[in-house]
């Protein structure tokens, strides 16, 4: 008999460990949105990429003011790169898809909630990706065992509140590790 329990990591950071290889999420941190037995999903909240708002807005043919227009679109992972995900704090009004990850973090898949981004009447507080990160089942227990992530709780500040530039190093301090001092070698404690 198995004495293993599995523990989910939904609305916990996944940050890359400086050995990883894979290009795709070399200093990245990862939301977890959804973590079971079957496999995970999360959304890479650091990556911006060289697409503005204004992109997706003129594409659903919505008028936008220039400083939306001008917010960045995240790179959430390799995975269905044409589709879009919302995270974002809760709000008063409810859209098509939207998960409850905790009650500060929501994950929003459907088109609606871009046109009332657009218009000034989406959630106070979002942030948007296009694609996720996804793993099969047992895959990001083996890369955590593999010591590819460092886990911490997720904070929603890191998300909506700090620049993008400063959250690897802010989800690294949250427990008590700078990641300048960080090897690339594996190895377990």
């Amino acid at each position: 008999m198995s004495d293993n329990v599995f523990s989910s990591l939904q609305n916990h950071f996944l940050l890359a460990m400086p050995g990883l290889q894979d290009p795709n999420f070399a200093h990245s941190v990862i939301f977890i949105c959804d973590h079971s037995p079957e496999g995970a999903m999360g959304l890479t909240i650091n990556q911006p990429i060289d697409i503005p708002m204004s992109r997706i807005f003129e594409q659903f043919e919505l008028d936008y003011t220039e400083e939306k227009g001008r917010e960045p679109l995240f790179a959430g992972g390799p995975v269905q790169v044409e589709r879009g995900f919302v995270l974002h704090r809760p709000a008063n009004h409810q859209w098509e898809s939207t998960l409850t990850i905790s009650p500060e973090i929501c994950l929003t898949a459907s088109s609606d909630i871009i046109v009332d981004i657009a218009r000034d009447r989406g959630p106070p507080k979002n942030l948007i990706t296009l694609g996720y990160a996804g793993w099969g089942a047992g895959q990001l227990e083996q890369e955590l065992v593999d010591n590819t992530w460092l886990v911490t709780p997720a904070d929603p500040a890191i998300i909506f509140d700090m620049p993008f530039t400063e959250r690897a190093r802010a989800v690294a301090a949250s427990i008590g590790i700078d990641l300048d001092k960080l090897s690339s070698q594996p190895g377990h404690a």
